[in-house]
């Protein structure tokens, strides 16, 4: 009994190392390179961005092809602007990589390599980050939201918080939204010189969005293709505040008046893009880590931003990404796995009328799972909902085998009493009993990791799921087989023994 409560005891050991994720990373076989620019990059900067990021990609050898986009698609579901690069990275067979080279290290590789001035990379899966993006608009494992009135206010919050998140351990990329950062042309309109000219406001503002904007004048029909044919005023005429100012604007009267004369032109700064959430405008924090625990990370960070960020009246922040995930199945998991225990509870006294019987399948469940965490702390694995799964098959194999030896333990009690009294030897009893149970305890422990372990040398898409599924049942069935043989026998033979001693004292 010492050595079982011993068991029990050392599975916080390992427990107190592991760390927790929502899901472990998939291997989908491709990568997604998604850097963050700073706003106010033009077209052709952007363009040129996304070549040399391809170039340099290509120079790992583990790499088949590299194609990304800049900007937003022709979709109103896809809101990219021009400092978002989404490139996807197609890589070779597994078999024509280096000797050693894990996905892990390619990544790390290649985050070398791809380092340019004022962009910020992230190597993601490309599937995950699509699901990530669209539960809780954050393309990095963690985001910070940061929400208040001032959008000015929101980005010093945000280059705030990207300095003091850069200095915490494990921070593989930080980059706060310049919220404000974006730079436009503002054309404030003289009213008054307009009027003297005989033009209103809309006539000048048609001439800015045909001249400047661009308008389509037709269709060109080849085929069963249809292209519009777009006219605007050549680049040279309108590629500074300057040239702006001397394009002709004709008047009612036929005179050509220069822009310049009719509208104020300048360029101002202004918001990239406005973010809002729940009615409030925001601006988020991405950050990319180069470890998967999660919740031990954002448990780090929240300290230092604890410790050196002093937020204004009216401003707050909220953690998201795949941490909000973790918050959600963890409140989900603390109020079902109460009343489940319950549940299993009530089972069990329907079963066997007795509250001691109870309390020897339930006391029992600690030494199990420590075999679990055991086993999780040797194979690197994080707590998560898939490891969760695996406790919870656990948990019910173990009280399975609990209830069965008990079963037997009651028939070999009425087969002694049967044959030799009240006064039967308990001990005896209690050995016939856990030996007809020998048989099939090591039938099913050897099948379930016989059945167990092709899961965990298996490769693929997939598999980092049901590893972590199929680790801790594991580890548990090897103190699960203790559990049934040894721990369940010892408490029944002490609790017997103490209920007789009682009933003798009793009479």
């Amino acid at each position: 009994m010492v050595l079982a409560l011993a068991g029990m005891v050392s599975g916080l050991v390992p427990l107190s190392h592991l760390g927790s994720e929502f899901m472990p990373d998939l291997d989908e076989g491709d990568l997604l390179f998604m850097p963050s620019a700073f706003p106010g990059v033009s077209i052709g900067k952007a363009g040129e961005i996304l070549q040399q990021t391809n170039k340099m990609i290509m120079t790992v050898p583990e790499v088949k092809s590299a194609h990304g986009k800049v900007g937003r698609a022709g979709s109103a579901t896809d809101p990219a602007p021009l400092t978002m690069i989404e490139t996807v990275v197609q890589l070779k067979p597994h078999s024509e990589w280096r000797a050693g080279v894990t996905l892990a290290e390619i990544k790390a590789e290649l985050n070398s390599r791809v380092q340019m001035p004022g962009l910020t990379g992230l190597w993601v899966m490309p599937i995950k980050n699509r699901i990530d993006m669209l539960a809780t608009g954050i393309k990095t494992p963690i985001g910070i939201k940061i929400s208040g009135p001032e959008l000015s206010v929101i980005a010093g919050i945000g280059a705030e918080i990207e300095t003091l998140i850069g200095k915490v351990p494990g921070t593989a990329s930080v980059y706060a939204e310049r919220v404000t950062g974006g730079r436009y042309i503002e054309m404030d309109i003289n009213r008054a010189a307009a009027a003297r000219y005989g033009m209103s406001v809309a006539d000048i503002q048609d001439v800015v969005k045909m001249g400047i904007g661009g308008g389509n004048v037709g269709v060109s029909i080849e085929g069963r293709e249809r292209y519009p044919i777009n006219l605007r005023f050549p680049r040279d005429d309108r590629d500074s505040p300057e040239a702006l100012k001397s394009l002709p604007v004709v008047t009612p009267k036929g005179a050509q008046v220069p822009l310049g004369s009719l509208a104020d032109i300048k360029i101002v700064d202004g918001p990239g893009m406005i973010r809002s959430e729940n009615a409030r405008p925001g601006g988020w924090v991405f950050i990319d880590i180069t470890e998967s625990d999660v919740a031990g990370y954002v448990a780090q960070a929240k300290a230092v931003l604890a410790e050196g960020l002093k937020l204004p009246p009216g401003y707050s922040i909220a953690w998201s990404g795949q941490y909000e995930f973790i918050e959600r199945a963890t409140k989900r998991l603390t109020m079902i796995v109460p009343i489940t225990v319950a549940v299993i509870m009530l089972l069990l006294f329907v079963i066997f009328r007795r509250v001691s019987d109870v309390a020897i399948v339930m006391l029992t469940l600690p030494l199990a799972l420590s075999g679990s965490f055991w086993f999780l702390d040797m194979m690197g694995f994080n707590l998560s909902v898939a490891v969760a799964v695996g406790l919870i098959a656990l948990a019910g194999v173990t009280v399975e085998t609990a209830v069965v030896m008990l079963v037997f333990l009651h028939g070999s009690e009425k087969q002694h009493k049967a044959k030799h009294g009240e006064g039967y030897d308990l001990k005896a009893m209690v050995m016939d009993g856990a030996l007809l149970r020998l048989r099939p305890i090591m039938m099913t422990v050897v099948t379930i990791i016989a059945g167990l372990i092709p899961i965990m040398r298996g490769h693929g898409t997939g598999s980092e799921v049901m590893q972590r599924i199929a680790a801790p049942m594991i580890g548990g069935m090897v103190t699960a087989t203790v559990l049934s043989l040894i721990v369940v026998p010892v408490l029944f033979y002490l609790w017997q023994g103490l209920a007789r001693r009682i009933q003798n004292k009793g009479a």
